[in-house]
């Protein structure tokens, strides 16, 4: 059975950092895309980022261009995401998915099958 478990989230002032753990289990780690995700109150899923080491691609939002960074330590099966810069438009439940990396094509939700429970990140104005 795949799991995901985040870690991380929590309240920052704007321009603050911080950093979202997700643990993988139940699959090759190494074969598998790893996504981050974001839904706010009332607006839809988006994709944040994503990484592939199969193809060697990485997927970001143009919102978080320049101030987030994903990577990933296959040893320990956890894929990080590092949020600088943080503005208040970034405040949603965080969400880690995983999918078969030749399943992926970008970060598109329903390239994902496997999903984690969310993590709440607050940026305060």
């Amino acid at each position: 059975e795949v799991q995901l478990v985040e870690s991380g989230g929590g309240s920052v002032q704007a321009g603050g950092s911080l950093r979202l753990s997700c643990a993988g289990s139940g699959f090759t780690f190494d074969d598998w895309a790893i996504g981050w995700f974001r839904q706010a109150p009332g607006k839809e899923r988006e994709g944040v980022l994503c990484i592939s080491d199969v193809d060697g691609i990485t997927y970001w939002a143009d919102s978080v261009k320049g101030r987030f960074t994903i990577s990933r330590d296959v040893a320990k099966k956890r894929v990080y995401l590092q949020m600088n810069s943080l503005k208040p438009e970034d405040t949603a439940v965080y969400y880690c998915a995983a999918a078969p990396a030749l399943l992926v094509r970008g970060l598109g939700p329903q390239d994902f099958g496997s999903w984690g429970q969310g993590t709440q990140v607050t940026v305060s104005s």
